[in-house]
């Protein structure tokens, strides 16, 4: 669409001094300057002929005059009428425009020496004073720093007119390249001198977000927030793939071309701290900071990543690589993203964008809880989804607008005099309801984005562009799941419509999984891959043997079935778990299970503890605490952490932790026979924090002791042999390559070993079994 009139930039509009504006479009010839940018420019001078700036425009580019000159003026000439001129009044404009345009090559420092000279040169002959000069930079980010120079050194104006320069992005490839190219680019250029552009910000819709909470924040209010809102979601869906693009977007992918910009950008209007005055972009982009330090890590456990089926041989062609060649390049993510903070903790946020997909749509959707439950009419509007859409453009509704459910609040019309409510409703659905279900508002004339963004810059408005804190933010939160992910081979997909429902994703707990098994073809499987779980004996007690991942899952079913027996027995189930490595993935398996297995009934207890702080990441606690107790729903008087850490200090013996920690115990736990007791055997055979010449022989009825670790922190508390040997079950858990030696020497030795310690492990009435993965039993 064509660029036209826009209102509201007088609050903005700073003390400007009028005079002369040089715009410079480095790249001017390029694919961006001829679909957008000249448009815009010429949307500028339109807008602001007759109102005091005169204008000079330079394409500049790195071929030579005789070259570049008929490109500029071919694209130039083809240039759309804004709306609001009359078919007179545009001939008139456009052909001032066009007077005033000129190519000019920008290669070498002395081709923008000859550019400042040519500048000052027709300043001095029409006797006109600066404003300012505007250069945008439509290159690629790897020749930033060098322009930047060159204008720095050559291009400025006088110290009393103003120096702009817009980046596209991107912005880096990741926290580390993003802070590098900051530096770079501020050690030529002031901060208030640049203006990072994300595209999406410009965007009639997005533009509108902060307006519209702000104009109907009576209503907001009470529902925006974890009690009422549902979950979030962030979409931009594309048909087109990347064919022709794939020397840019096979090193950057879907996370970083779209997600980490544009819809995090989105995701932060919607739920940053609405600011007191809207026209002021220092308070703006102080609270889109402040919101996205309260994001949560993220890491691959959040994501799922696909790739589209003839990608991988357009990387072989466009990059000239082998057959044998596999890129892992994401063409499509979906992520969950959650915030810490007390307004929308628990509010899972989806974000989700792909190239090769079934229809071209972009939105965000904030859905409400509804608590009504309709008996017989279920079309009846209140027992309808309520929900209120941020919808961009295409899909089914084709224009953009905000979209509020009926059953939910009629919405106050923004008041800026450019939009409109829309009361003829096509016959068409929007994410579930009838448009006839909606409050509707809409641009009165749909714009670009790259006008309106134009025109901010010429303002001098910085609230629509992208900080340099802001931008180091978030590539701080994209960065370690990019990292996590580099690794990771990315799903299968067809394309289009033939995806059907293999990109469908969906939340187990805390994690994120594709919904349907991807279907893959197992070509002639021998009778050697056997995949099931093996049930067996290891040193006379039962054995349990698997892949890791279907071990942890058995574990962790056998574990619901031993807490409900104990519960339906005694209304309640203790379990204790172990530190180190071994319970991580269970601990990740149970936390997604958290709405089967019977936490509000379930006791968790420490095995053993590090001597360190319960909020330091060595801390055992701090481990079981991050990977599972901050999902489930567990009353906070069946969580007992070890008492390490007494009277400021750690595991002193005239403390009294573990006397305390035994007292806690038996005034609990039945018999202090716990239910289910979880441990791991270190390389050296160590069990819990019981390690080879830990002294035990003065202790035996003892349930708690302080220990020495030979490795740091050297310090620990753990249960002793006699607590963990009353247990009614004990599971021993094994995982890893770098266990078999462990698990093969184990194997020989008949009963107790010194040398050993988890050879003590013999449960006195209860049972012991052995859960070892076939990495571990078979190496």
């Amino acid at each position: 669409s064509v660029c036209s009139g826009r209102g509201h930039t007088d609050n903005h509009e700073a003390k400007k001094r009028l005079g002369h504006v040089t715009v410079v479009v480095v790249g001017g010839t390029g694919d961006l300057a001829r679909k957008y940018l000249w448009q815009g420019f010429f949307q500028l001078y339109a807008d602001q002929v007759g109102k005091g700036h005169t204008f000079s425009f330079y394409g500049g580019g790195l071929s030579p005059s005789e070259k570049g000159t008929p490109l500029l003026f071919g694209i130039l000439k083809e240039l759309a009428c804004p709306q609001e001129l009359s078919a007179e009044r545009c001939t008139l404009v456009k052909d001032q425009f066009l007077h005033l345009s000129k190519y000019h090559q920008l290669k070498t420092t002395e081709d923008y020496e000859k550019l400042s000279q040519q500048i000052k040169q027709q300043l001095g002959q029409e006797g006109m004073v600066e404003a300012g000069r505007f250069f945008y930079l439509s290159v690629p980010a790897f020749a930033y720093a060098d322009i930047a120079e060159k204008i720095n050194n050559t291009c400025r104006p006088p110290s009393d007119a103003w120096l702009r320069v817009v980046l596209e992005k991107p912005f880096g490839h990741n926290l580390y390249s993003a802070q590098a190219l900051d530096k770079k680019l501020s050690d030529q250029l002031k901060e208030k001198e640049m203006y990072r552009i994300d595209h999406y910000l410009g965007k009639q819709v997005v533009s509108k977000i902060l307006p519209f909470r702000k104009e109907n924040k009576k209503l907001l209010d009470p529902i925006w927030n974890k009690h009422h809102i549902e979950r979030i979601e962030i979409v931009l869906k594309e048909t087109l793939d990347a064919k022709g693009r794939i020397q840019f977007y096979d090193q950057y992918g879907v996370i970083r071309d779209v997600l980490q910009n544009h819809l995090t950008e989105v995701m932060t209007l919607l739920l940053m701290n609405l600011p007191a005055n809207l026209s002021n972009s220092m308070e703006i982009l102080q609270n889109k900071l402040n919101f996205l330090a309260s994001l949560q890590h993220v890491d691959n456990s959040n994501a799922v990543v696909g790739q589209y089926q003839a990608y991988n041989g357009e990387v072989q062609e466009e990059l000239n690589k082998t057959k044998d060649y596999f890129s892992l390049t994401p063409t499509f993510a979906g992520v969950v993203i959650n915030v810490n903070n007390a307004q929308y903790e628990g509010i899972p946020i989806f974000m989700t964008s792909g190239k090769a997909l079934d229809e071209r749509v972009s939105y965000a959707r904030v859905l409400f809880k509804n608590n009504v439950f309709c008996i017989q009419d279920p079309k009846n509007v209140q027992c309808k989804s309520k929900q209120i859409i941020f919808y961009l453009g295409h899909g089914n509704l084709q224009y953009p607008a905000i979209l509020v459910s009926k059953n939910l609040f009629k919405p106050e019309l923004l008041n800026s005099g450019d939009w409109k409510e829309v009361t003829e409703y096509k016959d068409v659905n929007v994410l579930g309801l009838p448009l006839c279900d909606y409050y509707i508002q809409s641009p009165v004339t749909p714009r670009e984005a790259y006008c309106e963004l134009i025109s901010h810059v010429f303002l001098g408005r910085k609230d629509s562009f992208i900080s340099a804190e802001g931008l180091l933010a978030s590539w701080a939160f994209w960065t370690p799941l990019l990292e996590d992910l580099s690794r990771v081979f990315p799903r299968v997909y067809p394309g289009g419509e033939a995806n059907g429902n293999l990109l469908n994703f969906q939340l187990q707990g805390h994690q994120v999984a594709f919904s349907h098994e991807a279907v893959v073809n197992v070509i002639n499987p021998s009778t050697e891959d056997n995949f099931q779980v093996m049930q067996g004996k290891y040193r006379s007690s039962e054995m349990v043997s698997a892949w890791a991942q279907e071990l942890v899952e058995r574990l962790a079913s056998d574990l619901l079935l031993a807490a409900e027996e104990a519960i339906r027995e005694e209304g309640q189930f203790h379990l204790a778990l172990s530190g180190g490595s071994s319970p991580v993935a269970l601990l990740r398996a149970l936390a997604l299970n958290l709405y089967t297995f019977p936490w509000r009934n379930t006791h968790i207890w420490q095995v053993d503890e590090r001597c360190v702080p319960h909020t330091e990441t060595g801390s055992n606690f701090r481990s079981i605490h991050d990977l599972l107790l901050q999902y489930i729903h567990i009353p906070y008087f069946h969580i007992h952490p070890m008492p390490v850490h007494l009277t400021q200090r750690l595991c002193v013996e005239e403390d009294g932790g573990p006397a305390l920690y035994e007292k806690e115990i038996n005034k609990h736990v039945n018999g202090s026979n716990f239910h289910y007791v979880l441990l791991g055997v270190g390389q050296d055979g160590h069990t819990a924090s019981l390690f080879q010449d830990t002294k035990l022989e003065n202790d035996e009825e003892r349930l708690v002791i302080l220990t020495e670790s030979p490795i740091k922190p050297h310090q620990r508390m753990s249960l002793t042999f006699t607590a963990i040997n009353r247990a009614r079950r004990v599971g021993v858990l094994i995982m890893g390559k770098s266990k078999h030696e462990l698990v093969s020497q184990l194997s020989r030795i008949k009963g107790e070993s010194s040398k050993y310690p988890i050879t003590k492990v013999q449960p006195k009435t209860g049972t012991l079994i052995w859960y070892i993965d076939y990495d571990a039993l078979l190496g």
